[in-house]
């Protein structure tokens, strides 16, 4: 308490506070908080006690400061007073309270004065901005910050603010990490590799290897939920660890790798699942450690180079304790590493074992029988196991549940449906073999497949195809799977209408078609032997000079150069549907959706006429949960009346949540197998959805999206119609990728500039 002019008053308000702290708490005051400091300390308790905070929030201020001043020292420690004021006035003292628990943990986890500062500082602006999440922010601070840094607690605290907007109930539910988006996304920031940054990979490898396509999701992971340590699988499903944490980035990755080719051996080499019956938890352990090194044998057998990924997770030592865990970990490592010695008796017969039996290693049977043994051994050695507390090492193995059947009731018919139909739907919203993966045969076949589907459901019933990650550029860092892709059906008009957007444009649909046709588009051919070019031919070039030191007269055509012959391009053409584009344009009475459409009109019939190959796409959204796509034209289908059926039905609506649509398109664009790959963009400019209260937020993840195919090779240009959102374009394209119309008539004018910037 603060220094009272009369001595006697001072003296009674601190033996009240010894009282209320207990004199080792107030010793420990005093240590941590000597000279001036202490005088703050006690104005600063005056503080709280103004604020109308009872006994037991002083109490706990007097006891959790001085261990927060000990580890991050006495400065920054005091600057928790107006904080725990601020909480306590907008969301009561209960809150506060938990404040000032969650204070002590945050000392004890970043342990450091800047950081803990920074940390305070996120939760000063969470009493600010939301109130009602600050009680259960507080309680979740030791899980949070055992996972992240204090800027990643502030990148996940921003997305969790920015993805509620002004809806209390939905801030709570992000920030009470009720929600798995927030999981996921301190995650991510904890700076580990991630389940999600190498899952699309993983399918991929699986599929490689194994040419097995399962489910694979990460384990569920929460302050309520024990962390997943291993993998684990079953018929239907792989789940993963969502991090191994204490492992690099690069070794992370080999570590899923290894697990999930760990996984692969036993769906390939274990037929089905050990009955439990009368097997003790040690025979059970070591039924299930040498049928991993069984399936593991027979996998190295058709690829070698497993060993070694393997190999280098096996770090057991001969000279280990005479524990259970420990000679587990000795067995398999013996079992698996020709060039480990291990002395003890029970870890060579089991070696011996093993590969005595070399030729049963095809029949599962052969590690119940032997695993049965070596379990009865260790029983007569005394050595004692604890279930509960075993964790299979090395620790790119399962847990080794899937391979036991513990006799659990049948799943009935009805149950059976639903864990098949959710698994279909996350095949289904997975998508993990984008179409860069396929040849384009089986492209075209997957784009029949979706069109087939869509007709058997009703109209305005989308299919969910994909999920994508979303740029929040506030906290730099990608929200995983954040959008979803629906497939819908688009509807059809009369093709005439498209036929009388053409009849009115003859000449300029002529001078469309004539410079598509002039631009070469190509991979570069080298051309030899000209009288002039870029570069010496040099097969050229030393045989004039051989003929002219042999008196011959040379041949001047030494130069070679590049020439683009052939047309080598493919094009995807996406047309932005929503809402804003019913907008007129400045200065007519054309809406920006009708001359958006004369546009595409225009430009299919030029490029049909070429005969590059070319799609069409639109989209619109409502919300991140349904960015909505509409295939109205596909590659390898001739532009007919069916076509322009799709394109004169087409009505605007909705969002423009353009981010997502331009990744999916780019998935499209993947597949092909051309020279250079060109996404078309027709839009007004102006991203927005129902759920972004900050428009920035959609522009830059926008930007993002461009710049990261940009990367792959897949040129993104823009043709900008003149709406009111136009400003936004040079932002997200780049100036020199971006070209504005606001009339049909201006189409030959202005695409010279995209094929120029093609060829060049």
């Amino acid at each position: 308490m603060a220094r009272n002019p009369n001595p006697i008053d001072d003296l009674m308000n601190r033996a009240r506070l010894v009282e209320l702290v207990g004199e080792a708490g107030w010793r420990a005051v005093r240590e941590m908080f000597p000279g001036p400091a202490f005088d703050q300390w006690s104005e600063g308790l005056d503080a709280l006690v103004s604020s109308g905070l009872g006994g037991r929030a002083v109490a706990l201020f007097a006891k959790v400061t001085p261990a927060c001043a000990r580890l991050v020292g006495a400065e920054a420690t005091l600057r928790l007073v107006p904080v725990v004021q601020q909480a306590a006035r907008r969301a009561g003292e209960g809150p506060a309270i938990e404040l000032l628990v969650a204070s002590d943990h945050a000392a004890r986890l970043l342990g450091g004065r800047d950081a803990f500062s920074s940390w305070l500082a996120a939760m000063e602006e969470l009493a600010a901005a939301a109130p009602e999440s600050l009680q259960a922010v507080a309680r979740q601070t030791e899980f949070i910050l055992s996972n992240v840094d204090a800027a990643g607690f502030r990148r996940w605290l921003l997305a969790g603010l920015r993805a509620a907007g002004d809806d209390p109930g939905r801030r709570l539910a992000y920030l009470s990490l009720a929600d798995g988006a927030a999981l996921r996304l301190f995650r991510d920031g904890a700076g580990d590799t991630t389940f999600h940054h190498v899952e699309r990979h993983l399918r991929l490898y699986l599929a490689a290897l194994w040419g097995m396509r399962p489910v694979i999701r990460a384990a569920p992971r929460g302050p309520a939920v024990k962390p997943v340590r291993r993998t684990t699988f079953d018929r239907y499903m792989i789940r993963m660890p969502e991090s191994f944490p204490g492992y690099s980035a690069a070794q992370s990755e080999r570590l899923y790798r290894a697990s999930l080719a760990h996984v692969g051996a036993h769906l390939m080499f274990t037929p089905e699942r050990f009955p439990v019956r009368e097997l003790k938890p040690i025979q059970v352990a070591l039924v299930s450690l040498i049928e991993d090194a069984r399936v593991e044998a027979l996998a190295m057998r058709e690829f070698p180079g497993l060993g070694r990924l393997w190999r280098s997770f096996h770090v057991a030592e001969a000279n280990g304790s005479q524990v259970a865990p420990v000679l587990l970990a000795r067995l398999a490592r013996a079992l698996i590493d020709p060039a480990f010695r291990d002395h003890d008796p029970w870890v060579r017969k089991g070696r011996e074992m093993f590969h005595d039996q070399r030729g049963r290693w095809d029949d599962s049977e052969m590690s119940r029988e032997m695993g049965s043994l070596l379990g009865n051994d260790l029983g007569q050695m005394r050595v004692q196991f604890n279930a509960r507390t075993y964790v299979v090492q090395p620790p790119y193995r399962d847990d080794n549940l899937g391979l036991w059947d513990f006799g659990e009731p049948s799943t009935s018919a009805d149950e059976q449906a639903e864990i098949m139909t959710d698994s279909i739907k996350i095949q289904q919203t997975e998508n993990e073999d984008q179409p860069h993966q396929r040849e384009r045969a089986e492209q075209a076949r997957d784009e029949a497949s979706i069109a087939a589907r869509l007709s058997a459901v009703e109209d305005d019933v989308g299919l969910p195809v994909a999920r994508y990650p979303e740029w929040d550029y506030a906290i730099g860092h990608d929200r995983v799977e954040w959008t979803t892709i629906m497939d819908f059906s688009p509807r059809t008009a009369r093709p005439e209408i498209i036929d009388r957007i053409m009849a009115d444009y003859p000449e300029v649909t002529a001078r469309i078609s004539r410079l598509i046709r002039s631009a070469r588009v190509s991979r570069p051919v080298r051309v030899r032997r000209q009288p002039d070019g870029d570069r010496l031919d040099l097969d050229a070039a030393i045989q004039a000079t051989v003929d002219r030191r042999s008196g011959l007269t040379p041949d001047p055509r030494v130069y070679e150069t590049s020439v683009l012959r052939n047309r080598d391009l493919s094009i995807l053409v996406l047309l932005d549907i929503s809402e804003s584009t019913k907008d007129i344009v400045r200065g007519t009475t054309t809406s920006v959706f009708a001359l958006e459409r004369a546009a595409t009109a225009l430009l299919s019939t030029a490029m049909a006429e070429v005969g590059d190959p070319y799609a069409v796409r639109a989209f619109c959204s409502d919300t991140r949960h349904e960015v909505r796509y509409y295939r109205i034209k596909e590659f390898g289908e001739p532009y007919g009346d069916a076509v322009k059926a799709r394109l004169a039905g087409l009505r605007g609506g909705y969002s423009t949540r353009i981010g997502a649509a331009i990744r999916h398109a780019g998935a499209e664009l993947r597949g092909c197998l051309t020279h250079r790959r060109l996404l078309l963009i027709v839009t007004d400019g102006e991203p927005s959805d129902v759920d972004v209260l900050d428009r920035t937020y959609l522009v830059e993840d926008a930007r993002r999206a461009v710049q990261l195919l940009s990367q792959e090779g897949i040129d993104v240009f823009c043709v900008g119609l003149d709406g009111n959102g136009t400003g936004y374009l040079s932002r997200i394209f780049g100036r020199r990728n971006v070209m504005l119309i606001d009339r049909v008539a201006a189409l030959p004018e202005k695409l010279p500039m995209l094929y120029f910037r093609l060829t060049h």
